[in-house]
């Protein structure tokens, strides 16, 4: 088979039309030139895994070096690669009897990770880095021994994969990934070099995911594709995202991985000569145009086909365009050249024709796409694009070290530089926030891998890409910030609309501002769809109203101390604070503060933060005698406070504290179950309501009310049930309801009513109420719901 990297890298085209049929199949043999090729694909192997050099199971570690260092030969200009050996001799020693879960010698995951990297035809001081990259997290070497062995270029790039090893295990897991990724972003914005070298270490661990866990599995592989996937599609590199998709996909839906496999295997052995035919015809047709060109056929990737499916809510029978043909020619001329031939050969599908040369995507893709009817009304479709485009296309952001000394460098350079637009964004996020769940739920959302895009216009003629769904809220603050905040109506092509209109494709919209303005609406959050536009609403909130929710929040404070008992000059120290700005990734007090003053943390985690930690100190110098002094303090207290304890309403298995012959209900708000935190509420005459602690009724309690606020608790043992009520998110298709009413069938739960709601993006929420005996019960019907492939997040009411 030709080596199209190759004939890309060199330029070199034939007087005439190469055809290569890239038509994976079991056993098949196809014709290229004359020769008989034959093709042997392993159905157990992801597609996407076919592109760059694969993982040979225990291969020598001497073996590797050889292979790189050919590899490395190749296309490097230095003859001198004595720091690359060096390299390796100094982790193979450094990882010394290391063994991975496999068993084999850890040397063998740097050296697979560095291939990967030559495959990319990194630089140097890349692929040394990868050789490296696990010293400093994995052995005893230091960032200054590298330093000394090699160059702080070196060190930066090494240090910057390493995971940060300081973070207690006791740290939230969310917590923990959250500094890992705002550390990446950090190295990455000095050096992009970082995240190439994460993205291989990614790849070569998701090959080699079947020795982990399933719980290892399905971890990594979320992680993978919330997250890994993503950046390398916004950096262009299509080699390592379509393969890093196709793993995720047989990790987290195996059995929907493996059927789709065989479905797809099965259509590709039926429709074979469709595509030879189609290739022929498209490489004659170039050939009686007079345009020089390489034409091939090729399977698409099963994720982009199982995310066509999600988003479409078709099955594989009604994807017609499993299959695309590919035109590389020379110039940009001879692209749309091409595309005049192709459509006069061809009827093309209205509507399904897409520019990407003049109007590229985020990631500087560019091609010419269009869906045409084949022989037999047979629909496929076609890409176009020169083979600059197309090694961008492999290659993304990669192919900068390429064309270092080429003589449009500075062009190139430019649209390296609007590739990493979207990192600037993420590196302007973690400023903002201080908050590690939020900077997650934003960086996942803004990620997202099914989300698709619109592409509309400027007063100028710029283009903006924008989410589907996105408003001209969305449009103003992708312009600006200052131009969202100002904003008091748009124009769509020249004519008046809502705000939240829908933006569609080739729009040209015009903001309309006002000094005037008081800034944007809290209803805005309802209808914006990107994740910028909402992160600036968020901000110029919390920025607007700050000292206000500072204030607000220390009062809150002050008075739950007071609530409890507990005396605020023994826990208001700066040593204890800090602790809790450590806990809670705040920068300063100030902003813990204004957190709770907003709702964001509740004031009771805070304080029994404190708690802790002045405990702690006093443990650490208490004497003897204290000791006995606060066993008898104890003792009296709960003599006296004994009488004062009163069961009430017998079955409820409610224990309040202090009152005695009083009325005792749950809210509907939140339906309290045992095993939550509780809270007590004294009515205006109906008695004490009981809530969960993070009820938003009760977070959101003003100061006076919260004198209302008992202690209460749960009996040891409780009996009876207990109303729940849970909202289900779901991809809304055929059959939804069903599965998740013969879940709570098997559990033998009785449902007391069930409604659901249609959202954007083909999502649904479904609302169930239902009786449970407590929390651990209804944490196994959600762990079972959630095992379903429909089921992607699952939430209970909180008022």
């Amino acid at each position: 088979m030709q080596d199209f990297a190759a004939d890309a890298k060199d330029n070199q085209i034939s007087e005439s039309p190469s055809v290569t049929e890239i038509v994976p199949q079991d056993s098949s043999v196809l014709k290229d030139g004359g020769e008989e090729i034959v093709y042997k694909m392993d159905e157990r192997m992801p597609l996407g895994e076919r592109e760059i050099s694969k993982t040979r199971d225990f291969e020598s570690p001497e073996e590797l070096y050889a292979t790189l260092i050919k590899k490395l030969a190749a296309y490097h200009p230095s003859d001198d690669l004595s720091l690359v050996r060096k390299a390796y001799e100094i982790a193979l020693k450094a990882h010394g009897d290391q063994k991975r879960k496999s068993g084999e010698p850890y040397i063998i995951h740097p050296l697979n990770v560095a291939l990967i990297l030559a495959d990319l035809e990194l630089d140097k001081e890349s692929i040394i880095g990868g050789i490296l990259h696990d010293v400093i997290e994995d052995t005893s070497l230091t960032e200054e021994d590298i330093t000394r062995e090699f160059s702080p270029e070196i060190t930066l790039i090494v240090s910057g994969v390493t995971k940060l090893g300081q973070l207690s295990y006791s740290v939230d897991k969310i917590e923990i990934q959250a500094e890992n990724l705002r550390k990446m972003f950090l190295a990455m914005a000095k050096d992009i070099r970082v995240i190439l070298i994460k993205l291989a270490d990614r790849l070569h661990n998701m090959r080699t995911l079947r020795f982990m866990t399933p719980e290892k599995q399905k971890e990594k592989a979320r992680e993978t594709m919330d997250i890994y996937s993503p950046i390398a599609q916004r950096l262009g590199i299509s080699k390592i995202k379509t393969e890093l998709d196709d793993l995720s996909l047989k990790y987290l839906e195996p059995e929907t991985y493996e059927k789709l496999s065989w479905e797809v295997n099965q259509k590709l052995s039926e429709r074979t000569d469709f595509i030879k035919d189609i290739v022929a015809s498209v490489s004659n047709c170039m050939d009686a145009g007079d345009i020089k060109c390489q034409v091939n056929g090729r399977v698409k990737h099963l994720f982009s086909i199982y995310k066509k499916m999600v988003n479409q809510q078709k099955t594989l029978d009604e994807i017609y365009d499993l299959f695309a043909v590919r035109i590389i020619v020379e110039t940009v001329k001879d692209c749309y050249a091409a595309l005049g031939l192709i459509h006069e050969m061809y009827k093309p599908v209205p509507g399904r024709f897409k520019d990407y040369i003049a109007m590229p995507k985020q990631n500087m893709y560019q091609s010419l796409h269009s869906t045409l009817i084949g022989p037999g009304g047979q629909p496929f479709e076609i890409q176009i694009r020169t083979f600059d485009m197309h090694r961008t296309a492999e290659y993304g952001i990669a192919a900068h070290w390429k064309y270092k000394e080429d003589p449009n460098a500075k062009n190139i350079e430019d649209q390296e530089e609007a590739k990493l637009t979207w990192l600037r964004q993420i590196l302007e996020w973690q400023n903002d926030m201080t908050d590690n769940r939020e900077f997650m739920s934003l960086l996942k959302d803004d990620l997202n891998l099914f989300a698709d895009s619109v592409y509309c216009f400027t007063p100028a003629g710029d283009v903006k890409s924008l989410p589907t769904g996105s408003t001209p809220i969305d449009f103003a603050y992708s312009i600006h910030s200052a131009v969202g905040n100002r904003m008091v109506g748009a124009r769509v092509n020249g004519k008046l609309v809502n705000i939240d209109y829908n933006i569609k494709n080739g729009d040209r919209i015009e903001i309309i501002t006002s000094a005037n303005s008081r800034g944007p609406s809290r209803d805005w959050l309802n209808i914006v769809k990107s994740t910028q536009a909402r992160n600036k609403i968020n901000q110029w909130f919390k920025t607007e109203s700050r000292e206000a929710d500072t204030v607000r929040g220390k009062e809150l404070l002050q008075a739950y101390c007071r609530n409890k008992g507990i005396n605020p000059a023994d826990i208001f120290k700066p040593e204890y604070q800090e602790t809790a700005l450590k806990k809670y990734s705040f920068k300063d007090w100030d902003s813990l503060c204004a957190s709770v003053g907003h709702g964001g943390l509740k004031e009771g985690q805070v304080i029994n933060r404190l708690v802790e930690e002045h405990s702690r100190d006093v443990i650490d110098n208490q004497t003897d005698e204290d000791v006995l002094n606060q066993i008898n303090e104890t003792a009296a207290r709960i003599k006296e406070q004994a009488g004062k304890i009163h069961k009430k309403h017998d079955g409820n298995g409610i224990i309040v504290k202090g009152i005695d012959d009083i009325a005792v209900r749950f809210s509907k708000c939140c339906n309290p179950l045992p095993g939550d935190e509780i809270v007590g509420y004294i009515t205006r005459g109906r008695g004490v309501s009981i809530h969960r602690t993070d009820c938003v009724n009760m977070l959101h309690l003003s100061e006076i009310e919260r004198f209302r606020l008992i202690d209460a608790e749960w009996q040891d043992t409780p009996d009876g049930k207990y109303k729940a009520e849970i909202n289900i998110y779901v991809h809304d298709r055929v059959g939804v309801l069903i599965q998740i009413a013969q879940v709570f069938s098997e559990k033998s739960i009785n449902v007391e009513a069930m409604s659901s709601r249609s959202g954007k993006n083909s999502t649904a929420t479904i609302t169930v109420t239902f009786n449970v005996s407590g929390k651990s019960e209804l944490d196994r019907i959600v762990e079972k719901l959630l095992s379903l492939d429909c089921v992607y997040d699952i939430t209970r009411t909180t008022g």
